[in-house]
């Protein structure tokens, strides 16, 4: 039994745009759900929501029979973490709040065997379908999207940098912590925020490394997408289920007489 191909790295490689969707509500429900509508690439984010190793494991079953492709936000750069998550099985991985060459190179690290890392070896797991692929070791680096996340404008300063280390798939930028970090918290759209991702963005789609982000506004998400972003996020599980039963109860009271 062989190791299936990654659709995402070869779409993002080859430039291809790809539209995802960010999920936090923790459930394997909620993303049987979300599977069918046909989504590029979703986001299981373990930081920010109360996601545990089970409720991943139930997501990643629920994608694993269509062509989006569920990538995992662990809680930390954590080696121990991503060990267990790509005994998992998961296809990509997104590094939050990488502030350095260094901590960009133990990301990186952690997904690889030695020697070219520091990943621990386990044969019987769901990442090789229980013993039974017989390439797993020889494509499991080649297979797996490696996505480090900028979440600082020092972390910005160093872009080109971070891209360049080998194993590194793509770049994320962190509207919201930017933001942050600039002194405009709460303020992810601002201007100023914008023209800081925009230029360090720029900088690497024109050396070919895909860039990425997550944006709540769908018209600017095509925009980014069109400007030459290759994996942006157009919106998350919890604000699309938030506004809709707001908007559905607005809409009832205003009908009210």
């Amino acid at each position: 039994m062989k190791m299936q191909e990654n659709l995402f790295i070869r779409a993002i490689a080859a430039g291809k745009k790809q539209i995802g969707l960010w999920t936090s509500l923790s459930s394997p429900f909620v993303s049987e759900v979300v599977a069918p509508s046909g989504y590029d690439w979703v986001l299981i984010d373990m930081e920010h929501s109360p996601n545990d190793y089970f409720t991943v494991l139930g997501q990643l079953q629920s994608f694993a029979a269509t062509e989006t492709t569920a990538i995992v936000r662990p809680e930390w750069n954590n080696p121990v973490v991503v060990k267990r998550l790509l005994d998992l099985g998961v296809p990509g991985l997104l590094f939050p709040m990488i502030q350095s060459i260094e901590e960009a190179e133990l990301a990186v690290a952690s997904t690889r065997y030695p020697p070219n890392g520091t990943r621990g070896v386990a044969g019987g797991t769901r990442a090789t379908k229980f013993g039974r692929l017989t390439d797993y070791v020889s494509r499991v680096e080649d297979e797996t999207a490696i996505l480090l996340q900028l979440e600082t404008a020092d972390a910005v300063a160093q872009a080109e940098e971070i891209a360049a280390i080998d194993g590194v798939d793509g770049i994320f930028f962190g509207p919201a912590d930017i933001a942050a970090d600039m002194g405009k918290v709460g303020n992810p759209m601002d201007e100023e925020v914008w023209a800081l991702i925009n230029s360090a963005a720029q900088k690497l789609i024109a050396k070919g490394v895909p860039v990425g982000t997550l944006v709540l506004d769908s018209k600017f998400a095509a925009k980014l997408l069109n400007d030459g972003f290759t994996f942006v996020a157009c919106g998350t599980d919890t604000a699309l289920l938030a506004k809709s039963a707001d908007n559905l109860l607005a809409g009832v009271k205003a009908d009210l007489t």
